[in-house]
């Protein structure tokens, strides 16, 4: 398939995602029927084994009593191949698998309906290796730019990391892998993860944190991955409160939990928490588990309780009486390609245009920048952790541009002063390295915040490309430059894509799933590493969080998170949640809003009013105009994305269930929604709202 159409193909319209399910094969009743009859088969012995995983990726099994040891492996970006597992005879390794954009990328799509389609590609390539279990996806906020992991998230935003993770599940799990959502909760910050206590309060915990969580739950996860860090004063890995109460109580959550890979202390806490696994197998985890059983402070009964989820879980999806490989899935890779180029295609966001782009194909390009040495590993950026997916047939953004504009592109890595001012066009690409248990700066390193800052201020016709995970501060160049746009961590084939927008051959149609802030400062995020810390991305990559103390995170901005947070404080981003420029004109005509018996129904038309085939994002937030307690002015409550030949004009609508406007009571423990009068705000960005309405909730409404 030609992939610069594929884009037309699959992005019709967004309604609100798939109706597909996961593939759960029998009800959690059966599943624990199941379970409490194996474990009165099973010897103490054998039992007490189920309290770890084994060896480093793999479930605990008794294969002759028809247990399997389960495969499990990250990323959410596609397939980790793990080539040093000291239990590598174990499986038959993938010989390749796909390396799809980052998810936070994914995000910047708006489009649930690609979600499901990419998660659905990672799972075929997990089935076709054997493997039972994604450790993904990852959806924690990303409310601090400098955390090293936001690439793996999807966004600042309760309601859009939400959608995209319900879909992400069903589309994982329709393929027989399991999902993991990950990382319960609170892990929003890499600064010596082991060693931070995030403090949370139960308003922003319910409305804000949980929201994702809650929507892997209801689209019915098989698993949940607990977090390096505290909560409220407890280890995420042993907190009752967080896993019995919140996540198996209120969520209603009733598969297996495990924590993460060395995160636990204290066993007896652990076996009362809810934790089902500790995570891995090989390590002072099982010493101090199992001395615990030793010692009888973890009893007979303590380990057929936790183990219960375990076995259920799989049994409920079908995990222990199922062909291990299903090899034929490898012809679909090529399928998974087009997915990935999909996802860049409509991922990447165009921040800023004064009408340089697209490129005419004559035009004569110089491409300037750090990570333009051929390696399309090293323009990729992705320093080596667990998100890490090596792919295949990787193509360069050098090599794209080559491809696209010919002999017209000339790359040079030291260019002159002259070089620069006396060229037609300078396309010069800058990023950052984000990885896992680092937090980086939220400035370029110094050579490359000169070497664009040289570029704009020597030739007017400067584009910049930046890859990266998540914000950086462009402050100093932003506005003279010709053109600003996110590559983020595209993928094996986003380049490809980055430059059929560069060409017009692609229109972008992206959006930012979180603010880019002026300053870091602007931020609450300021105050997320103590005094005297430092980002350390260049620091050897040691867990040596023994040496600091352990320290405290406040949550104190509590759900003004993002652009919430700057709209409150009255301080601008640089750019905001929702925003990215097309090469086409919107217009959205004729809105109008009303409530029924249960949903809120936004209408519109949406009229493309340019000259070129393009989609828009279009964007609901909500505010309660008095209310009873804090609340963001506005609170984004709904999307759809849609696709639109030029002169084209269509009518839609945006339904929104009137219990999502609803906030967490504190006192009641409970969800409220007030009658009253609030107002819709309707637009393309979160501050792009022109159409403004109002409407009332009654009380006989909330009966």
């Amino acid at each position: 398939m030609n992939r610069k159409l594929l884009i037309t193909l699959l992005l019709p319209v967004f309604a609100g995602g798939s109706t597909i399910c996961s593939q759960q094969q029998i009800s959690w009743d059966e599943a624990y029927e199941k379970a409490d009859k194996k474990i009165s088969e099973l010897s103490f012995d054998e039992k007490k084994n189920f309290l770890l995983g084994y060896s480093d990726f793999f479930f605990y099994g008794v294969p002759e009593k028809g247990i399997p040891y389960l495969y499990l492996s990250d990323a959410s970006q596609g397939v980790h191949i793990r080539k040093n597992l000291p239990d590598n005879d174990m499986v038959r390794q993938l010989e390749k698998s796909t390396a799809m954009p980052a998810p936070i990328m994914l995000a910047a799509t708006f489009n649930p309906d690609l979600s499901y389609e990419y998660a659905k590609s990672v799972g075929e390539e997990c089935r076709a290796g054997g493997i039972e279990v994604l450790l993904g996806p990852g959806v924690n906020i990303t409310k601090n730019a400098q955390c090293g992991r936001n690439y793996e998230y999807l966004g600042e935003d309760p309601l859009l990391s939400a959608k995209m993770t319900s879909e992400y599940v069903k589309g994982m799990q329709s393929t027989g892998t399991a999902a993991c959502l990950k990382h319960f909760i609170g892990n929003e910050t890499e600064f010596y993860r082991r060693r931070s206590n995030s403090i949370i309060d139960d308003r922003a915990m319910h409305e804000v944190y949980l929201a994702p969580f809650r929507a892997g739950v209801d689209a019915g996860v098989a698993y949940v991955m607990t977090a390096y860090n505290r909560v409220n004063g407890e280890w995420a890995g042993q907190n009752k409160h967080l896993i019995d109460t919140i996540l198996r109580g209120e969520l209603g959550f009733k598969g297996s939990v495990m924590s993460d890979w060395r995160s636990v202390y204290d066993p007896v806490k652990v076996i009362n928490s809810g934790q089902n696994t500790v995570m891995p197998g090989n390590s002072k985890e099982r010493k101090m588990m199992l001395e615990a059983v030793k010692t009888g402070k973890i009893t007979e009964k303590d380990i057929d309780r936790v183990m219960r989820p375990v076995l259920a879980t799989g049994y409920a999806f079908g995990l222990y009486d199922r062909e291990k490989y299903q090899p034929e899935l490898l012809a679909k890779f090529p399928e998974h390609v087009d997915i990935a180029y999909q996802t860049a295609a409509e991922g990447v966001v165009l921040l800023r245009n004064n009408g340089i782009l697209p490129l005419n194909k004559d035009r004569k390009i110089l491409v300037i920048g750090k990570y333009l040495n051929g390696d399309p590993r090293l323009e990729l950026n992705l320093a080596s952790s667990s998100a890490d997916v090596e792919g295949y047939d990787f193509v360069s953004l050098s090599q794209a541009l080559k491809d696209e504009f010919g002999n017209n592109v000339t790359i040079m890595e030291n260019p002159t002063d002259q070089d620069i001012a006396h060229a037609d066009v300078v396309l010069t690409v800058v990023g950052t390295t984000d990885m896992e248990s680092f937090e980086r700066p939220f400035e370029l390193d110094k050579e490359e915040e000169m070497l664009v800052r040289k570029a704009v201020n020597l030739n007017p016709n400067t584009i910049v490309a930046v890859v990266s995970g998540s914000g950086i501060r462009m402050k100093d160049w932003n506005d003279k430059a010709a053109a600003v746009l996110y590559a983020w961590y595209p993928g094996q084939i986003g380049m490809r894509a980055v430059t059929d927008i560069l060409s017009g051959d692609l229109n972008p149609s992206g959006k930012l799933p979180m603010v880019i802030p002026v300053e870091f400062s602007d931020t609450h995020a300021k105050n997320t590493i103590p005094e005297g810390g430092v980002c350390y991305n260049k620091a050897p990559r040691a867990y040596n969080e023994a040496l600091i103390m352990l320290y405290d995170i406040p949550y104190d901005d509590s759900v003004f998170v993002g652009h919430r947070w700057h709209e409150a404080k009255g301080v601008a981003p640089l750019y905001t949640f929702g925003h990215g420029l097309s090469y086409t004109d919107f217009e959205i005509r004729k809105s109008s809003v009303k409530v029924d018996k249960e949903n809120l129904i936004v209408k519109f038309n949406l009229a493309n009013t340019g000259k070129r085939e393009g989609a828009e994002v279009v964007q609901a937030y909500v505010g309660e105009d008095s209310p009873t307690v804090a609340r963001p002015k506005k609170e984004f409550k709904g999307f759809r994305k849609i696709n639109l030949p030029a002169g084209a004009t269509t009518q839609s609508e945006i339904v929104i269930p009137l219990k999502d406007l609803s906030f967490w009571n504190d006192a009641t423990k409970s969800w409220q929604l007030n009658p009253g009068d609030y107002t819709l705000y309707l637009g393309n960005s979160a501050d792009n709202t022109p159409h403004i309405m109002k409407f009332k909730i009654n009380p006989q409404k909330l009966k």
